[in-house]
């Protein structure tokens, strides 16, 4: 199948069509919606969501959002409101595309899981198995005010199991003002040009944390989509469009926006406190743009996707694996993604200084519920999410069968006052099913 991105889109999609088992129509859903009582809730809260949703777009705590709803593959809910950019009054529309930012990591996990079903990579190898470069990583052992830093050996190289799990010890530049840290922002390891750059630039900077010492938020998902480059011996994107985007049908899915499809593209958006509105945030003019193919195929944060494909994709997992006769993973692949392989005082955001999240651990690139009572959740155990840097969200509870997905494009200042959005959504929810 390495021709296949050669082939124009419309012998892609017949060529899509013609495997067992995908129809025009199952490739076409979620489309419509099947009801509130279809999928096992009731009317009223049904109409509560769509209208606390609503509200939220009118109080401007957002310009605009899609937002979907489904259990036992039945849609309760697939709406939109709002605008799509602020600039041009664009509406908000259900096939709107998003920057999905950190929702592009459970789909690398997908990934690399696949790779693991054909026995290419095991949990207890070494990364640097996979990722040569890696061989003589550094550990941070302390640093001062005054620049003075320790390096030294780590007591062992850290493994596939940590670098799926956020406890390989890899800083990000994300946050943290430590010298690892600043060294990721110092050499744009996010603004490689590729991910062989990224590799290079990130084999210079040492380890934060021991392996398996502390649960650090890291670029380690990045690292597995060049791990997915190597072991397959493709272009990272265009092994996720040929093993995984056109088998399920996600046909808006891919690192880039495509020129016909500029003017479904939402923009970003912040609020204006001394203008008391929302406004378009400018581009960014320290990388290529969405418009540019040649973009950093990053797995850690670079797709663009719609509503209709990433729900396809989380269809997929609360099948475990498979949707409308593709299958993608094992049932027993996608049970391993969503369990916690976090030892206890590792549970996610615990670490120096720092307090774990009560209840909640991470399995392959998805935070998992594992006591929902100590999340203060209503959310059956096993609950698996993620959201993205511009405000998307999504969960899925494998006990009821469900998932949720929230499309916006917000990042920076929020309207003083401004609705807590994901809770809203999910406490109406579990208030509307009927069990």
């Amino acid at each position: 199948m390495n021709h296949l991105h050669r082939i124009l889109p419309g012998a892609l999609l017949a060529l899509l069509l013609s495997l067992p088992g995908l129809t025009a129509s199952a490739a076409s859903w979620p489309e419509s919606e099947d009801g509130a009582a279809s999928a096992g809730f009731t009317e009223e809260g049904m109409a509560e969501l769509d209208a606390a949703m609503r509200k939220i777009v009118t109080d401007q705590d957002v310009a605009g959002m899609v937002w979907l709803l489904v259990r036992d593959g039945k849609v309760a809910t697939f709406d939109h409101a709002g605008l799509a950019r602020v600039d041009d009054n664009a509406p908000m529309d259900k096939d709107s595309l998003f920057r999905i930012y950190s929702m592009t990591k459970p789909v690398t996990g997908v990934a690399l899981m696949m790779l693991h079903e054909e026995g290419l990579w095991e949990f207890d190898d070494p990364v640097s198995k996979h990722v040569p470069e890696f061989a003589d990583l550094k550990l941070l052992v302390s640093y001062d005010e005054e620049g003075n830093v320790e390096l030294a050996e780590p007591s062992r190289q850290p493994t596939m199991r940590e670098l799926l799990n956020h406890s390989a010890g890899f800083g990000y530049g994300l946050s943290g003002q430590d010298p690892v840290n600043n060294a990721f922002r110092q050499s744009q390891v996010l603004a490689s040009s590729d991910l062989d750059q990224l590799i290079d630039r990130i084999a210079d900077i040492p380890l934060l944390y021991e392996p398996g010492e502390q649960w650090f938020y890291s670029v380690a998902v990045d690292i597995q989509g060049y791990i997915v480059q190597e072991l397959s011996g493709m272009r990272f994107g265009e092994f996720l469009e040929q093993r995984m985007f056109l088998p399920l049908g996600m046909n808006d899915t891919r690192f880039y926006v495509r020129e016909q499809d500029r003017p479904r593209f939402a923009e970003v958006h912040n609020w204006d406190e001394e203008r008391g509105t929302l406004v378009q945030r400018p581009p960014r003019t320290d990388r290529p743009t969405y418009h540019d193919p040649n973009r950093l195929e990053s797995g850690g944060g670079g797709l663009v996707s719609s509503t209709h494909d990433y729900a396809r994709f989380l269809q997929m997992l609360v099948n475990e694996g498979e949707l409308d006769g593709v299958r993608i993973l094992s049932p027993e692949s996608v049970r391993i993604m969503r369990t916690n392989s976090l030892r206890d005082e590792l549970l996610m955001g615990g670490g120096p200084n720092r307090a774990g999240a009560p209840g909640t651990g991470f399995g392959v690139d998805f935070a998992v519920i594992f006591d929902p009572a100590a999340a203060n959740s209503p959310q059956g155990p096993g609950t698996y999410y993620w959201s993205g840097a511009a405000g998307t969200w999504f969960w899925i509870d494998p006990v009821y069968d469900m998932f949720w997905v929230g499309m916006i494009q917000a990042q920076g200042a929020r309207r003083p006052g401004a609705a807590n959005m994901r809770n809203v959504a999910r406490d109406i929810i579990y208030d509307s099913l009927i069990r």
